[in-house]
């Protein structure tokens, strides 16, 4: 099933039994060498990077490697999202609210991505991602992966909270996994609101835990689920198998579908809830 290869444990020592698509013996080389090009080609953008962004604070190696590893991110986010609402069957079928949360939610991705590029002085070294089988054609594929991404985003910069080298960038950092946050949630909202001909109403969701989970209540975090991530590397190994085709076939996602980021303008939806600055004020 698809929600079982995209999920993944939050560390083996936790769970050290639980099989995940990052974990399985018989992809586990393939994901590896996904995760080595993907780092290598990281790094070697790293590089040739500028050392200073444009109105933002000065970047450390560290705080460079995990922005662009955020752009990666995001522009996966904003192909996600971009693809849900023009080629999900039962996204046509939702409450006008809850196709807004998705229409909202692409606008937000994009002004992180954009955010994150100024600060790098560079575009994200990814732009062509790959899903599971039926990612945009089951309305519970959808949800379990976007859920899986959207744990996985909320980890990732709280990687950047841990790790950023000044307050302005840890900040700005907890400010997008707040969002994050709201996206994981208002998926979860959307689960009971699937209609009966797309497969709903979806009563459970499977994040990146590779548990089930009720969506009731959709939101079912006292804390935010750090997935016992310390470095920015553990993001990208987890995201490899949507950037790179090597490893998306050995985790047996669609490799015959790649999808493209399209960068836009984005408008968010209230201009209290905009950047600002890297202050946050």
């Amino acid at each position: 099933m698809a929600d079982a290869k995209i999920s993944a444990t939050v560390e083996a020592r936790q769970n050290p039994d639980r099989r995940t698509f990052l974990k399985q013996a018989s992809i586990g080389s393939a994901v590896a060498a996904g995760s080595l090009v993907f780092g290598g080609l990281l790094k070697a953008n790293l590089a040739s990077a500028e050392t200073r962004p444009r109105g933002g604070p000065a970047l450390t190696p560290t705080d460079r490697e995990i922005l662009i590893a955020a752009e990666i991110a995001e522009a996966l986010a904003v192909t996600t999202y971009t693809n849900i609402i023009n080629t999900a069957p039962f996204f046509q079928n939702l409450a006008s609210d809850d196709q807004g949360y998705l229409m909202a939610a692409r606008q937000e991705e994009m002004s992180h991505y954009l955010l994150e590029q100024s600060a790098t002085g560079q575009p994200s070294p990814f732009t062509t991602f790959f899903y599971p089988q039926n990612m945009f054609t089951d309305a519970q594929t959808t949800l379990n992966v976007l859920v899986t991404l959207e744990d996985a985003f909320i980890a990732a910069y709280l990687v950047g909270v841990r790790r950023f080298s000044t307050p302005d960038l840890r900040v700005t950092a907890a400010r997008i996994m707040g969002i994050e946050s709201d996206h994981r949630t208002l998926a979860r909202v959307v689960a009971p609101g699937v209609a009966e001909i797309d497969g709903g109403p979806v009563e459970n969701v499977t994040g990146f835990a590779g548990v089930p989970e009720s969506v009731d209540p959709p939101n079912n975090n006292g804390y935010e689920r750090t997935l016992c991530w310390e470095h920015i590397s553990q993001a990208v190994h987890a995201l490899t198998p949507f950037a790179d085709v090597t490893a998306a076939s050995a985790a047996g996602f669609d490799t015959s579908k790649p999808y493209q980021f399209q960068q836009f303008s984005p408008v968010l939806p209230n201009p209290l809830g905009d950047f600002v600055s890297f202050k946050g004020c």
